[in-house]
């Protein structure tokens, strides 16, 4: 058959604590975008002082519309932030916005992981859109015939998608590292504000925790499947 009962309860096991994580981070932000900041700075007042203060002047600091659709585009070399972060003068505001700039020094400096993760995009890509249809097409061949090459395309393909993840968690904690330290250091979040901060990038980072641990427990799962067969 082209699906396995383990793979679909840890798919729905880790659904459900993506949701909660999701549902925990959209909380921590709603509660921090009402706590403002001492500074008074905007999130995009913090994203250009920070891009300035480490010699980055050919980032553009833009809004784009969506709820926490924040982010760093390496192509266009901008810092992108949603209307909440661009114009807020939070706590929120604060940690994201210099968590996004904390991408582009990133960027600036090669950072290894960061140009690794990069350089995966286009595989992933192909791979994140194939891998499953491959995997199920090579668990009804394996299933019906005995053969396994169709299926181990697919879990070579997945692995790229699982490597992508697992390389994600350090590129997102330290540009939450960078970010709080530059924070801390320049007094724009302190005492309480600055624990607040530390805590909504924590909430950020853990739903990338979230999907590596599936992605790895998943890919585990159809390696077992493989080497099932093999012997």
């Amino acid at each position: 058959m082209g699906f396995d009962l383990p793979i679909i309860i840890i798919s729905l096991v880790f659904m459900g604590i993506g949701g909660l994580v999701s549902s925990r981070l959209k909380s921590k932000f709603n509660e921090y975008s009402q706590i403002p900041i001492k500074a008074g700075l905007s999130g995009r007042e913090i994203a250009e002082k920070m891009l300035r203060e480490n010699g980055i002047h050919d980032v553009s600091v833009v809004s784009v519309p969506g709820f926490l659709s924040d982010h760093y585009n390496p192509a266009k070399k901008t810092v992108n932030l949603s209307p909440e972060v661009y114009e807020g003068r939070s706590v929120s505001a604060a940690a994201v916005s210099a968590h996004e700039c904390g991408h582009a020094i990133q960027h600036q400096q090669a950072y290894a992981f960061l140009q690794m993760r990069s350089s995966l995009v286009p595989i992933v890509n192909v791979s994140s859109r194939l891998s499953n249809w491959i995997i199920m097409a090579g668990l009804v061949l394996m299933a019906m015939s005995g053969n396994t090459m169709v299926l181990l395309a697919g879990i070579i393909l997945f692995a790229t998608t699982t490597l992508f993840t697992v390389i994600t968690l350090p590129v997102e904690f330290d540009a939450s590292n960078r970010a709080l330290a530059w924070l801390n250091r320049t007094n724009i979040t302190f005492g309480d504000e600055h624990e607040k901060a530390k805590d909504a990038l924590k909430w950020a980072a853990m739903t990338y925790v979230v999907a590596a641990l599936s992605s790895i427990a998943i890919l585990l799962r159809y390696v077992m499947l493989f080497l099932s067969r093999r012997d």
